[in-house]
């Protein structure tokens, strides 16, 4: 198993993930309340991210969320996704409001 850190360019954060753990799952582990996980199966859309740099690999996610050009450009969800190196990455749509709120707020709010 291999371990790589995401860093979440939106606010600074970084956490290690391995190559067996989803992005979304490493994620979770920020400690964030609220981070929407929906379907985890790639067909709800409330994990889509853009992967600025870093590879990963991928599996299949419904087009009614990543379009060809989505995924072209690298906006995925992170749900689907898997670290095969560091990652530099930014939060997109329904997600961002969670993830880029302070640990104050987060600790403060109820999921």
């Amino acid at each position: 198993m291999s371990f790589y850190t995401v860093t979440i360019e939106d606010t600074g954060e970084s956490y290690r993930n391995s190559d067996k753990q989803t992005v979304l799952d490493g994620m979770a582990m920020l400690g964030k309340k609220g981070i929407p996980v929906g379907c985890c199966g790639g067909g709800c859309g409330v994990c889509k991210i853009e992967i600025i740099s870093g590879s990963y690999t991928k599996k299949v996610m419904s087009r009614e969320h990543v379009s060809v050009d989505d995924e072209a450009s690298n906006r995925v969800l992170a749900c689907r996704v898997w670290p095969t190196s560091d990652l530099r990455l930014r939060v997109l749509g329904k997600m961002n409001k969670n993830v880029c709120r302070s640990n104050a707020t987060a600790s403060e709010g109820s999921c």
